[in-house]
């Protein structure tokens, strides 16, 4: 017999959605749009989210039912989020830079029932439309044409509003298990199939405790949350769920996510938190060079998907007062797992060591580091390993899928590799498939491109380990230019030499327009080394 006197209530999405729509009934969600834009305030979109569920039961959506959704971020992409959830059915958010064949798979595999999609992207869905064996219904949100759709051999298409109009609000959300299945995400795919994700109502709720407390985002009702994250990605990084819940302003950017019209949306908007990946950060500044644009709203902007530059996070520091503080996580962790909070009483240039770590766990979660054969290795800031996790908002298996590999002793083995020091600031050094092993000694190709990338006139760097004969492996640096620049790799050495290991010094370098990216915004390096091997790279030896 217990002898808590505490309540036993079910931590569910239904409730941390029924409380941001009663007290924060005014606080507003604004999409852009092409003609300007459109704004709803959460005692609408709440009326609007019931109506949703309701249509969705009536076409046959009933509890652990997956309903896709393949939209941008938008007021319609939050109502389904609690919407599908809350009913007791399971979001599935598919990813719409998938290429053809994987997201047919990840719809297929996940037994999608109904999929809603945005009318801008119907062209990318119909290509797989003929493919999606368990699809019975296909939503679509806007007037746009829906052709491309029809050759789905199961599925009726509707209107979104269409369906909305022809329900009135009020339901009741039923009492779930708060174990129950409440959404999904595949993984990128980068090596192998997608593997999918499911995350509980329990998991969900707790996470957005963790992106709420004060030692993370600290969100709260004063706060606009520009959501440049996709909601398709590993659950727009939990801040749909943490900024309902306490009440902040939504900024959906839908697909205005270039520099010029994202620096647009923040002056108009006044957006205090953003939270994306390193990338759109970089296209920010580099639009902002020789032009007076205001970013003086943001408190914080939340970085992650890849290692920050400690370059990018000083120039937006020095030019716009913006502090962009780094995060690590992935699918798998939900994605919230460190965040790179210098310590207390640490100053000056030494903060800077800290901001630049892939940071601490944050409460809830736990890390460590193994060697080879599994065994935990110190945390003593030398010691490098792969780094394993665990915690309430970190998955235990993939569905429908063994992959015994991915899991050690109750952990989640991550693939990155890097060490953890006395204070527990973990370091990344390297994806366990990235990092360059060259005369039997290792070199960081995160920390070799974050150098590079630090020289004023690139813009974006990229390192892979290609084959030597002597070394076994030698770095391969990938250099996009900045406009204008012709710097060389004699300039980009000498710049090099005092600040990392001669060793690690690159003798082949490439000049290339762009660095190939996955579908979530991080370098896609088995590409760039499958164009070095089909000699597709014009290389240039030092």
């Amino acid at each position: 017999m217990s002898f808590s006197t505490m309540m036993d209530r079910p931590l569910l999405i239904s409730d941390l959605f029924e409380h941001g729509r009663r007290f924060y009934g005014t606080s507003r969600v604004i999409t852009v749009e092409e003609g300007g834009d459109r704004i709803g305030t959460y005692a609408e979109i709440g009326d609007r989210t019931e109506q949703l569920a309701k249509a969705l039961a009536k076409l046959g959506v009933c509890e652990q039912d997956r309903v896709g959704t393949f939209c941008w971020n938008s007021q319609e992409h939050l109502e389904a989020y609690f919407a599908i959830s809350s009913m007791g059915a399971v979001m599935h958010t598919l990813n719409i830079r998938l290429f053809p064949d994987q997201l047919a798979f990840v719809i297929n595999h996940a037994m999608d029932k109904v999929i809603i999609v945005d009318d801008s992207l119907v062209p990318l869905l119909g290509k797989v439309a003929k493919e999606l064996a368990t699809v019975e219904h296909i939503i679509v949100v806007g007037s746009g044409d829906d052709t491309p759709l029809r050759d789905a051999p199961k599925a009726t298409l509707h209107r979104y509003d269409d369906l909305l109009s022809s329900e009135s609000p009020g339901i009741d959300w039923p009492t779930l298990d708060e174990r129950a299945p409440a959404s999904m995400a595949y993984t990128s795919g980068t090596t192998g199939d997608p593997k999918g994700v499911v995350y509980s109502h329990r998991s969900t709720v707790l996470h957005s405790y963790g992106i709420t407390s004060g030692a993370v985002a600290g969100l709260n009702e004063n706060d606009m949350v520009l959501t440049i994250v996709p909601m398709f990605h590993a659950n727009c990084w939990g801040l749909p769920y943490a900024g309902w819940w306490v009440g902040t302003d939504f900024l959906q950017p839908t697909r205005f996510l270039q520099p010029e019209p994202l620096v647009g949306m923040i002056e108009r908007n006044r957006p205090t938190v953003a939270g994306a990946v390193p990338s759109i950060w970089t296209g920010v500044l580099n639009y902002g060079e020789g032009k007076k644009i205001d970013l003086s709203s943001f408190r914080l902007v939340i970085c992650g998907g890849s290692a920050v530059p400690e370059s990018l996070m000083r120039a937006f520091e020095e030019r716009y007062g913006v502090t962009i503080l780094q995060l690590w996580g992935m699918t798998e962790t939900s994605p919230l797992g460190t965040i790179a909070s210098p310590p207390k009483g640490v100053t000056g240039q030494e903060r800077w060591k800290y901001r630049s770590r892939t940071g601490r766990a944050v409460a809830g979660l736990e890390l460590r580091i193994v060697d080879d054969k599994g065994y935990p290795l110190p945390w003593d800031g030398k010691s490098v390993g792969e780094i394993e996790a665990r915690g309430p908002w970190v998955t235990g298996s993939y569905y429908g899928v063994e992959d015994d590999e991915k899991f050690h002793d109750g952990w989640l083995r991550t693939g990155d590799v890097g060490f953890i020091d006395e204070r527990g600031y973990a370091q990344i050094t390297d994806r366990a498939k990235d990092v360059i092993k060259s005369g039997g000694e290792w070199i960081s190709s995160v920390e070799l491109e974050n150098t590079i990338i630090a020289h004023p006139e690139v813009a974006e760097a990229a390192v892979v380990g290609i084959p030597d004969e002597k070394w076994d492996e030698r770095p391969l640096a990938c250099i996009v230019r900045k406009e204008g620049s012709s710097v060389s790799p004699e300039e980009l050495l000498a710049y090099l030499e005092d600040k990392v290991a001669k060793w690690w010094l690159p003798e082949r370098w490439t000049f290339i327009a762009e660095i190939p990216k996955t579908s979530v915004g991080k370098y896609d390096k088995k590409v760039l080394r499958r164009q070095h091997a089909n000699r597709e790279l014009q290389i240039v030896t030092t």
